[in-house]
């Protein structure tokens, strides 16, 4: 895609996977800060507009095809974001959570306050997950999958017992905010994932398994606010207006 002064971040992580990986390079959030332009991104991070702009288009152009969900049916982002994000999720939180605590219990006394302010923020995050994971599962996403199936038969859509889909997304985006707040205070705490010199395997294991954590977010908030949201209630306006 052609990068303009008004392209938002999170058009661009949109357009191909290889440009979100540019942006996750230099800290640029293009999830939960979407939508700032990428001039005003690299301004707030110091670093040249001009240099990333090329640089992803460089990895744009080596990049091998990959699925466009910009124009994939919303059913299948659905399906991709439960089976690879959500499940992810469920299987990592509780098994990352496992080491951050056992690290906090044995090196806490070296790091009182990171460790322990660790373990809170992470214990944080995982119980704000899975109750937002279960709310998309049990009522967004079948409300999104209904949707389009009811455009795609020719009939109408029934309206949800929420009124309209605008009404949770605006729930989950706000949501959204609240997890990458957890994550820039993980970050922060761990001194950007900095490995101390006492430092043991389980202690390495953690912040792999948190930097890893961080990467996974970025990638699943990133398709939800910027991709399916939008198109759910773009395909809602325009059942209304017929």
């Amino acid at each position: 895609m052609e990068i303009q002064e008004n392209t938002s971040v999170g058009d661009i992580a949109a357009g191909s996977a290889a440009a979100a990986s540019v942006l996750e390079k230099y800290g640029i959030d293009y999830c939960c800060g979407g939508k700032l332009t990428l001039e005003d991104a690299c301004r707030d991070k110091g670093v040249s507009a001009e240099n990333v702009r090329n640089e992803i288009a460089h990895a744009a152009a080596a990049a091998a095809p990959a699925r466009d969900w910009n124009t994939a049916p919303l059913r299948e982002l659905v399906r991709h974001i439960v089976g690879k994000h959500h499940e992810y999720l469920k299987l990592e939180l509780p098994r990352l959570g496992q080491r951050v605590r056992r690290v906090a219990q044995v090196h806490g006394p070296r790091d009182p306050e990171g460790l322990h302010g660790l373990e809170e923020v992470y214990v944080g995050l995982w119980q704000e997950l899975d109750l937002h994971m279960h709310k998309e599962e049990m009522m967004l996403f079948p409300a999104i999958e209904r949707l389009e199936a009811a455009i795609e038969g020719g009939g109408p859509a029934a309206a949800p017992p929420f009124g309209s889909v605008r009404n949770p997304i605006m729930v989950m985006e706000r949501e959204h905010d609240t997890a990458g707040g957890g994550l820039t205070q993980i970050r922060k705490l761990t001194r950007d994932f900095e490995i101390p010199p006492y430092a043991c395997t389980t202690y390495r294991a953690m912040l792999e398994g948190l930097q890893a954590l961080e990467a996974d977010l970025h990638t699943h908030i990133h398709l939800e606010n910027n991709i399916l949201f939008p198109r759910a209630m773009a395909m809602e306006e325009r059942v209304s207006r017929n």
